[in-house]
């Protein structure tokens, strides 16, 4: 009989796999974390096609079954038929939305399994979210079909739940798919949609099961014996575990099978056939053993099993998304992401300072100028043990002066930002006042102008300074302004100015001609 539980290590690898994207809406994405979403992409489409296997050999047990016992079988075989049409139908079409995404990134030559715009923000969105062709909400009603159709075939409250959960479209806030294919990356956009493969063929394999048991096969099933080792994951990073389960697709709960293990590293055999191996040096290393049961006739019957498992350096993404350092005072937005290892388990702390995570982004905040700052990230361990994988500094800056300017509107009405030069008069006369902000197409903050002078010239060439009612023009600074004449000039002096840092500062002069 084969096993298909949701709570098996599998399924926990698969759940600490998905990656929701989150950190991804940065704009500076590292080609490793692309990269890591390819490999996880890649496990996810191992363990879907492990699982598809299992799920055949359910589906070949009912077959032959049927054969030999049709009037008690069809009944049952017609059944799981019927699962299996459901889900070849939903994951075609999810096939199809991969290569469309693909197909909108890369173009006519698409290929998914080497997609070549992994960082394209645009595609998923286009091809989910188009108001008019949008395939999001499509996916979603499609989602909810098969789950509400396959949950009728699995009688196990407990385990209808999980299937329930694990297919659910409920979301808060934003609609499933908009939270799902808003602004991903493609790399990202194709990983959610493998993940949500391999949850369609995990509810397949829990309703196939439950139909397997409802048949009284005898001794039939007992003769479909399979060894299956099931990692909690295929990649571990140094210094933790490698662990794994070896399971039968066909058990007889009266008896238990013995494991035996050949491997470079000396196993620890738990109950339920579970094992754990040690995972010290990187690499990858082959695994294999056999199961162990004796057959109600008293002979052995033996099962042969072999897989790998690859330990990699434990490896994290710090990437600031304005630039290469930091500034003080203010809060910097940062990603921050591990390949293969949820949000959640990710967390981070910072010297000189502190870091801080809203939503699907980081913020940096540090405290102190010439002082670096340096982020440290550790993750939770799928057994729970809290391991540091990376640490990156970086050079803590004041903020820069930010650039006065006048803002007034054209002759249609769109805002302009008159930085120093000719300008009319009218203009002037209408303008509120002086405005200050950092905006050099990195860096976009604004500063509260607190005071500035106006300098006039008479016909004597006399300087005449007035000062500022705060960031706007004074009543006596407006009258100077309608008595100049055309080709005249005066100058705005002694701008100081506060950015979001507390620090107030005097900032350049700006020289205005009247035309």
């Amino acid at each position: 009989m084969a096993v298909n539980s949701p709570n098996s290590p599998r399924q926990k690898m698969i759940n600490l796999m998905y990656l929701v994207f989150i950190a991804m809406l940065a704009l500076n994405v590292s080609a490793e974390v692309l990269d890591g979403f390819g490999l996880v992409d890649n496990s996810l489409r191992d363990s879907s096609t492990t699982l598809s296997s299992r799920n055949d050999l359910i589906l070949n047990e009912l077959a032959q079954y049927k054969e030999l016992n049709p009037e008690k079988a069809e009944e049952w075989y017609n059944r799981g038929m019927e699962v299996r049409t459901m889900t070849d139908s939903l994951t075609k079409y999810i096939q199809q939305l991969k290569y469309l995404m693909v197909r909108e990134a890369d173009g006519r030559k698409a290929d998914i399994s080497n997609i070549r715009h992994k960082d394209d923000l645009e595609a998923a969105s286009v091809v989910m979210l188009s108001p008019v062709k949008g395939e999001g909400k499509k996916l979603k009603n499609a989602i909810d079909n098969y789950r509400n159709n396959i949950t009728q075939f699995v009688h196990n409250p407990a385990r209808r739940e999980i299937i329930e959960r694990s297919l659910s479209t409920q979301t808060s806030g934003k609609s499933w798919e908009a939270s799902h294919f808003e602004n991903m990356p493609l790399a990202a956009a194709v990983t959610i949609l493998t993940k949500i493969e391999n949850d369609i063929v995990t509810a397949e394999g829990e309703a196939l099961e439950n139909i397997l048991n409802s048949v009284d096969a005898g001794d039939f099933r007992v003769n479909q014996l399979n060894a299956y080792l099931i990692p909690e994951s295929d990649i571990v990073f140094r210094g933790s575990n490698y662990r794994a389960r070896v399971v039968l697709t066909a058990e007889d709960t009266t008896k238990q099978p013995q494991l035996i293990i050949n491997s470079s590293a000396t196993p620890v055999i738990e109950g339920n056939n579970s094992f754990t191996l040690p995972a010290n040096t990187t690499g990858t290393f082959p695994i294999d053993g056999h199961l162990e049961i004796s057959g109600n006739n008293g002979t052995i019957i033996r099962r042969d099993f072999q897989s790998s498992y690859t330990v990699i350096e434990p490896m994290a993404t710090i990437a600031p998304s304005l630039m290469n350092v930091l500034y003080a005072g203010i809060e910097n937005e940062v990603s921050i992401s591990v390949p293969g290892i949820s949000p959640q388990n990710i967390s981070a702390v910072m010297t000189n300072g502190t870091v801080t995570r809203r939503g699907n982004m980081w913020y940096a905040t540090p405290s102190q100028v010439g002082t670096d700052a340096t982020i440290t990230v550790t993750v939770t361990t799928p057994s729970g043990a809290a391991q540091q994988l990376t640490s990156r500094e970086f050079g803590v800056r004041a903020l820069p002066d930010p650039t006065p300017f006048i803002i007034y509107r054209d002759s249609d009405g769109k805002p302009v930002t008159f930085k120093g030069g000719s300008i009319a008069k009218s203009v002037l006369i209408n303008a509120d006042g002086i405005e200050a902000a950092i905006d050099d197409g990195i860096l976009n903050i604004p500063f509260r102008v607190t005071e500035f002078r106006t300098l006039f010239f008479d016909s004597m060439g006399n300087a005449i300074p007035e000062v500022s009612d705060g960031s706007r023009f004074s009543q006596r600074q407006r009258e100077q302004i309608r008595r100049l004449s055309r080709g005249s000039y005066f100058y705005i002096s002694g701008i100081r100015a506060a950015g979001p840092d507390g620090v107030e500062r005097e900032i350049a002069v700006i020289e205005v001609r009247v035309n």
